[in-house]
């Protein structure tokens, strides 16, 4: 199911809220490469989320470029856009009245898939997301675990196909066993696909297992961009070194643990 990564270059990338006294986005420049898993993270309200969504555009930028695979994306219908990449959010935003496997359907449907493809490609991403497609796709959300919904989740952004998956705070709300278990099949499912992912959280740890490079931010501007060790190793400044924290060999330690190869079962529905 090999499908590779877009690039992303963004330039100058400016967003303020109507009435807001500052920018939440404060003329951000950051080039992302093709099949790269970037993290944003920082505090609340420091602007990752804002410049996530700049990406897909369910937020308009008040300035600046973004360029998805060569594409302007400020240029492009934004539904058609937005049906290009996969969004993830904490959420998941089921349809409760559909099954799991027309919840995953959704988006091959706006694009006129035929229902032989449609079924296959249901059945090939609740494999990839560690759910057995015969036991799954026609359950319905609410018998569904909190680890389980995310995981369907995950499969409905892949549906079409995007080589761009954006993820915002996706893990916040399972509890941190069931957190591991994801964070283990999303580095799984990037290592086989390839796709380009940009994952938001203000959880440090879950950014070091799973990033190529972070990408922090603070009051709308990005402080450093960095591989997990680099970050560790050279802070930028001190609101980097506070955000890692004053015990860099303990956070080395979770960089350097590796992620379980077999995915967790703590979140299965009996």
């Amino acid at each position: 199911m090999a499908e590779g990564g877009a690039p992303v270059t963004l330039r100058g990338v400016r967003v303020r809220y109507p009435d807001a006294a500052a920018d939440a986005v404060a003329g951000v420049d950051l080039e992302i490469a093709a099949g790269e898993f970037i993290v944003l993270l920082g505090p609340s309200g420091c602007g990752k989320s804002t410049l996530v969504r700049t990406i897909n555009r369910l937020i308009e930028p008040t300035a600046g470029s973004i360029d998805i695979d060569g594409t302007d994306a400020r240029a492009a219908n934004a539904v058609v856009l937005r049906r290009g990449i996969g969004y993830v959010i904490q959420a998941v935003g089921l349809f409760p009245h559909y099954t799991v496997a027309e919840n995953i359907a959704v988006v091959p449907a706006l694009l006129g898939w035929d229902a032989e493809r449609t079924a296959k490609r249901v059945d090939a991403l609740l494999s990839l997301v560690a759910l057995d497609p015969a036991r799954y796709r026609d359950r319905k959300p609410r018998e569904l675990s909190g680890g389980e919904a995310q995981r369907v989740g995950v499969a409905r952004a892949l549906a079409a196909e995007p080589r761009v998956l954006l993820m915002d705070e996706p893990f916040a709300a399972v509890d941190a066993i069931v957190r591991a278990s994801l964070q283990t099949e999303i580095a799984r499912v990037h290592r086989e696909l390839g796709t380009t992912v940009v994952f938001v959280t203000h959880d440090v740890d879950e950014a070091l297992r799973l990033a190529d490079r972070i990408v922090v931010m603070n009051a709308g501007h990005i402080v450093q961009v960095a591989t997990p060790a680099a970050l560790l190793e050279q802070p930028a400044d001190d609101f980097v070194r506070r955000l890692v924290g004053v015990d860099p060999e303990t956070r080395r330690l979770v960089t350097e643990r590796p992620l379980l190869e077999t995915p967790a079962e703590a979140d299965r529905t009996p």
